[in-house]
């Protein structure tokens, strides 16, 4: 029997392996076989995007306070792999442009980019510059829990494929998605468990769904049981080796298939098209 294979997303890199949303994680997924690599992007004090999740650099880093109060300089010169373990020290907190030149040597794997928090024009424009800047047009897809932000891709950046983060199934969110334009919505394990039909009604719409963060076969099995066995198009997790070690194990299976029309991250075709200030829907 031929089922779909969804594809492999590591989650801020090979994060169970190397610090998260670091140079080592993302080198590790890479080397994994990956689809792509996942990372979250805040902007600093001075507009530069800094690789890391938290709005602030305390969990990860050897320093402290807000992302969003710290200069570039600071914020990139901070530890980021000391509080992981002490082979990691030395590690810091990387660029966009640092991580697009560790996938630059790995054309299989792809870049799903997350939005942390509100993000004005001038600052996607940013974004989208280092993006066209190392060729990465056709191979990154912008993704937020924010609609606004969404919009804003929308809007400075429509060449790139976008993508709505969700916690939960909110009313209208079908709506939302046509309206932000994006290709894809993607839902945690808990919402597509919680809302068995979510993931028919998405794919349905024209849309992709790549679930987060699935670490193990319980989860897993959730996933590609979606959509009355046609599973999700992408999962998203910290363990994208044994991810793979047990995709394989369920028999001849069909390749991820890039999306038709606007890029992104490889995914299965399917029939339906694409669909021709607001909170945030959940953290990642």
């Amino acid at each position: 029997m031929t089922v779909a294979r969804p594809a492999v997303i590591a989650h801020r890199g090979y994060s169970a392996v190397a610090p998260q949303n670091t140079l080592a994680a993302i080198e590790a997924a890479c080397r994994a076989g990956v689809d792509a690599v996942e990372i979250d992007l805040q902007p600093t004090a001075d507009g530069v995007g800094a690789v890391i999740h938290d709005e602030t650099v305390d969990a990860t880093t050897d320093g402290t306070g807000k992302v969003a109060a710290l200069t570039s300089a600071e914020v990139l010169a901070l530890d980021a792999g000391a509080r992981f373990a002490p082979a990691f020290a030395g590690q810091r907190v990387p660029t966009l442009d640092d991580v697009l030149g560790v996938l630059a040597r790995h054309p299989e794997t792809d870049l799903l980019l997350e939005l942390k928090g509100s993000w004005a024009a001038g600052q996607v424009e940013q974004v989208a510059a280092t993006v066209a800047a190392r060729g990465f047009d056709e191979r990154v897809l912008v993704q937020s829990f924010w609609p606004g932000t969404v919009a804003t891709v929308r809007d400075v950046a429509p060449h790139l494929p976008g993508g709505l983060l969700v916690s939960f199934d909110p009313p209208g969110l079908l709506r939302l998605c046509e309206r932000l334009r994006v290709v894809t919505c993607n839902p945690s394990v808990a919402t597509v468990a919680g809302s068995p039909r979510l993931v028919s009604r998405l794919h349905a719409a024209g849309l992709r769904v790549m679930a987060w963060t699935a670490n193990d076969p319980a989860a897993w099995t959730t996933l590609v049981a979606a959509d009355g066995g046609a599973g999700v198009d992408a999962v998203i997790t910290d363990r994208p080796e044994r991810l793979a070690g047990w995709l394989a194990g369920r028999g001849k299976q069909a390749p991820a298939a890039p999306v038709a029309g606007r890029g992104g991250i490889p995914l299965r075709r399917r029939v339906a098209a694409a669909p021709a200030r607001h909170p945030a829907l959940g953290r990642a």
